[in-house]
């Protein structure tokens, strides 16, 4: 069910359903960081544990996986890694993020490789009911993910939605200077946002003589708030300006847009730069959240002023938007 801020007739999905252009810019996979947008110009949903459940199993294997690189490929001990996985993902909202943050270099596209490659990707099954759901809505959609390009489209293809999103916002679109050349894996029947940005590789240096700031020592302080913890050179959720670059690439309103999201800190930071918030998976409607969804499956029921779009006019999409044109099967 759907629980809204209060029982007032004009709320902000009755707001946005009034524009006259709908649209919805969302999707991020939930491995790490997915949402949805939806607003009078796109609409943006979220992958991992948005557009599929936590029980396919995904979720929990990305996890183990980035345990084993961080032991296999970073070296670090095994006894440390869960303590030091919880602060990196607390502290900076990826443990890929929190990783490059206290030091450590790797190649990107080898990590997205080593973490995805192995994933179960046959517990995804094709889900004809979300596919009829999102085909009906008269919005723009695109999908928007901490995760890689090669992550998205073998998620999408399993669900039978690779065509029913305008395109993706992925890794490599927020952080185009660390993007290798383009991959096999690149799928023409998916147009990625940003996606022809300059690339150069990182090349990883094994960490060989590189200084690791200690964020486990750091917090083990009296008063750990004293010290300013590193900076971190990856763009990803729930960082603002991750958020803010991924509504500048689409040329999309926050103030007329639905972020569609599973994470509750990613809500609330879609909720700081101004979008209507959306939380799914969850019927508990928490701060930052305007509206909380137990299933994305329940967006019609929940949300028909959404399907009123094409009673209004035609969705349009914008010369400035980096992505032009429907996907088409």
């Amino acid at each position: 069910m759907l629980e809204t801020v209060d029982a007032e007739s004009d709320t902000p999905l009755h707001h946005v359903a009034r524009e006259e252009h709908m649209g919805v810019i969302r999707l991020l996979l939930a491995f790490g960081a997915s949402s949805i947008l939806t607003n009078s110009y796109g609409k943006t949903p979220n992958l991992d544990d948005t557009l599929y459940p936590y029980a396919a199993g995904i979720q929990e294997a990305v996890t183990q996986n980035v345990k084993d690189y961080m032991v296999e490929k970073l070296g670090i001990e095994k006894s440390k890694i869960t303590e030091l996985g919880n602060l990196l993902y607390k502290n900076y909202g990826t443990t890929m993020a929190g990783l490059r943050a206290i030091g450590y270099d790797f190649d990107y596209d080898e990590y997205h490789s080593f973490v995805h490659g192995r994933l179960p990707y046959e517990n995804l099954k094709p889900d004809p009911v979300l596919r009829s759901l999102l085909l009906g809505l008269p919005l723009r959609k695109i999908i928007f993910t901490n995760a890689d390009k090669v992550h998205a489209v073998k998620a999408l293809s399993r669900l039978g939605l690779e065509d029913c999103f305008e395109g993706i916002i992925c890794f490599e679109t927020l952080n185009p200077t660390h993007r290798n050349t383009v991959s096999d894996h690149e799928d023409d029947s998916i147009v990625f946002v940003g996606s022809t940005a300059a690339a150069t590789t990182n090349t990883n240096n094994n960490n060989i003589g590189t200084q690791i700031f200690d964020i486990i020592g750091h917090f083990a302080q009296t008063n750990p708030e004293s010290a300013i913890l590193p900076k971190t050179p990856i763009v990803c959720k729930p960082y603002e300006s991750a958020i803010e670059r991924a509504l500048e690439f689409t040329n999309i309103n926050p103030q007329k847009t639905l972020f569609f999201e599973d994470s509750v800190r990613n809500i609330q930071a879609g909720k700081r730069v101004g979008l209507h918030t959306v939380l799914v998976g969850s019927s508990h409607r928490v701060k930052g959240a305007d509206f909380a969804l137990e299933s994305i499956h329940n967006i019609k029921e929940a949300i028909p002023e959404l399907w009123e779009a094409d009673k209004k006019s035609e969705v349009g999409y914008s010369g400035k938007v980096a992505v032009e044109t429907s996907v088409t099967a």
